[in-house]
């Protein structure tokens, strides 16, 4: 079912099409980036390295808002997933050369795993659109 008021962008993930998901979902005055990784086609980017990883996730999330034309000022709240607790000062560094400006409320959780087991971060966002109309 879809709405006037929903809008959906794909990224080309293969798992978008597998699963059955948007890279980013507009509703309302939101705008929802789910969970992105350093991957880019078939290319993992930053392998080993969760800064890197960060960087690219982050850039491709914020990338995501852009087709709504938002930018990282209109970021409200992020969520970073990472799989080593060693990496939480790589990639809090990575988020706050992003968002050091703009303070988005943050959650950053360490977990098992993910579907590739070379991905050490992945990332989601949400914006606020306020009264701009996409």
């Amino acid at each position: 079912m879809t709405s006037d008021a929903v809008r959906r962008v794909q990224s080309g993930s293969p798992w978008e099409e597998s699963f059955g998901f948007a890279r980013a979902v507009a509703a309302g005055d939101r705008v929802v980036v789910g969970g992105t990784t350093s991957f880019k086609g078939p290319v993992l980017y930053g392998e080993g390295d969760p800064y890197e990883q960060a960087k690219v996730a982050f850039t491709s999330a914020v990338e995501a808002i852009g087709e709504f034309g938002l930018d990282v000022a209109s970021v409200i709240r992020t969520r970073m997933y990472l799989t080593h607790v060693r990496d939480v000062d790589a990639v809090g560094r990575a988020h706050k050369e992003f968002f050091d400006g703009v303070r988005p409320v943050s959650t950053l959780l360490v977990v098992e795993g993910f579907v590739d087991p070379r991905i050490l971060v992945e990332v989601e966002l949400e914006a606020y659109r306020g009264a701009v109309d996409s």
